[in-house]
């Protein structure tokens, strides 16, 4: 049996488990020699400069350090930083195979809540779209969202209920195409409206707006912002708390979470 995770795309990080006794395991996390930190790095850049590495760390395997890429797979490379393989590396257990790369991304999310959350803090209310809760405030939850996005569109549509029930709805703008498309265009002029709710509530709904795109919109900040707290869709929400809940989620199934309900 399999505990979190897949397991046909990482045979190759399972055959060195197999492969390594747990004599030989190591305290994944703990700090690197700085010898062989700057080599494998260096290395690393020497074949793919562009990439965005995260911090070499130990991996549970003597000799082997892994080393995540933002938006991508983590690497579990040799000391000399000549060879790496890109997957899941997994424990074996009695009765099971434990996905211990997907232990570490949670420990790793988990840990960025507290700085997502600062610098989400960061945003003005007059540069968000806010739909205030009915009555008193029981939670807040900072939305990311596109016009041009069905589930977007659906979850917009449980404002009024979420509101009901104490929610206060925040929008910040990201258009999944970019900067400078039709998107952004539609999502700009809503920012640039004289009543932002209901130009946005217009764009949900499928209908037109007049395109007003003015210079100090807060979109692309907006959107560089989601991408740097991790958004990677839309809608994207991110809680009182700092955690990320990508996709969409019923005003109901929402509320529990937050604990409102």
């Amino acid at each position: 049996m399999f505990r979190s995770g897949r397991f046909g795309a990482t045979l190759g990080a399972l055959a060195i488990v197999c492969a390594v006794s747990s004599s030989v395991m190591a305290q994944a996390g703990e700090a690197v020699p700085a010898a062989i930190q700057e080599k494998v790095m260096a290395k690393l850049k020497e074949g793919r400069g562009d990439l965005p590495y995260g911090k070499l760390e130990k991996s549970p395997l003597e000799g082997i350090y892994q080393v995540s890429i933002d938006g991508g797979p983590t690497l579990y490379v040799d000391k000399t930083g000549s060879h790496f393989i890109a997957g899941d590396l997994f424990r074996i257990e009695s009765g099971e195979f434990v996905n211990l790369s997907e232990e570490s991304r949670a420990a790793q999310m988990q840990a960025f809540n507290g700085t997502r959350k600062e610098m989400m803090a960061k945003v003005k209310p007059e540069d968000m779209i806010i739909f205030p809760a009915k009555g008193k405030t029981k939670a807040t939850i900072s939305v990311f969202t596109d016009v041009d996005c069905g589930y977007c569109r659906k979850l917009h549509k449980e404002v009024p209920a979420l509101n009901k029930m104490g929610v206060t709805v925040q929008y910040l703008a990201y258009p999944r195409a970019g900067i400078g498309s039709n998107s952004y265009k539609k999502i700009a002029s809503a920012w640039c409206a004289k009543d932002p709710r209901a130009a946005l509530g217009q764009l949900k709904a499928g209908k037109q707006i007049t395109t007003n795109v003015c210079g100090d919109n807060p979109v692309a900040a907006q959107y560089a912002l989601g991408q740097q707290v991790g958004v990677t869709g839309t809608p994207a929400l991110v809680l009182e708390d700092g955690s990320l809940v990508p996709g969409y989620m019923p005003a109901e199934q929402l509320a529990k979470k937050l604990g409102i309900h």
